[in-house]
């Protein structure tokens, strides 16, 4: 698996559940077995990830990101044992930080709901993504970013408002209920074959329907001047048999 696909909840999830440290194995970059280049993507999540275990109070060295070729036994055994010297002096998680067990776990829980919205907040203010380790070295090691992050962590709320909002249309919405599953606050309003409309107040402008909804559907509208159209009538919401196929047809038609 490509480590593009490493999401920043991922190493989030494994402390939640117990784990001393996550290690992440790359090719490395430049070398990308997919063209994609999601070696770089790894390294952007895994640096914010260290920022937000910061927050929580956690050691960020627990967790590793390294450039592994797939020929390179070697240099991965090595790169294993040091880092499980490390973590053997380092100690079960939490305990050399002399963190609180349960406090430890309800600001992992916090920031593990918080993930979608940094994402998409590094992503729209940051300018992010770079090509190279020094320039991600410098962009996580700036004043702006540091700023920008700790202003998100103090409150999510007040970073939101500088976030784009989104507005489902529908008449290209074909009820298919993928934004509504990846909603992590189920903010929107929907079922199957029924079109699915977004809480306005209850959205905290994460960008996950956004992402989720497919590229030939495009249903989901990012708004960047404010102006959210007013919903339609709960009887006109519900799709006939066949007519969410023929919304995709007329998409994919232009």
């Amino acid at each position: 698996m490509c480590t593009g696909r490493v999401d920043l909840s991922f190493p989030l999830r494994a402390f939640l559940n117990g784990a001393d440290g996550v290690f992440v194995g790359g090719c490395w970059p430049g070398e990308c077995h997919y063209i994609t280049e999601g070696n770089y993507d790894a390294m952007g999540n895994m640096m914010l990830c260290r920022k937000l275990m910061e927050h929580v109070g956690l050691n960020p060295k627990r967790l590793r990101l390294e450039w592994v070729a797939a020929s390179e036994g070697s240099r991965f055994a090595e790169v294993m044992d040091d880092f499980g010297t490390q973590l053997k002096e380092l100690g079960p998680l939490g305990q050399a930080e002399g963190l609180d067990p349960v406090e430890m776990k309800a600001g992992l829980e916090t920031v593990y709901q918080m993930v979608p919205q940094a994402k998409l907040l590094v992503r729209e203010k940051l300018g992010v993504r770079k090509k190279s380790e020094a320039a991600y070295e410098k962009l996580y090691a700036s004043k702006k970013t540091e700023k920008l992050i700790a202003a998100f962590l103090a409150d999510p709320a007040s970073t939101s408002e500088e976030l784009p909002a989104y507005y489902i249309e529908p008449e290209k919405c074909v009820g298919c209920e993928l934004c509504l599953k990846k909603c992590p606050i189920q903010a929107i309003d929907g079922s199957l074959k029924v079109i699915h409309e977004i809480d306005q107040e209850d959205c905290t402008h994460c960008g996950t329907c956004y992402y989720a909804c497919p590229p030939k559907i495009g249903a989901v509208r990012k708004v960047i001047d404010g102006v959210i159209p007013d919903g339609i009538p709960a009887a006109d919401r519900v799709l006939a048999k066949g007519e969410g196929k023929k919304k995709r047809a007329r998409v994919e038609g232009g």
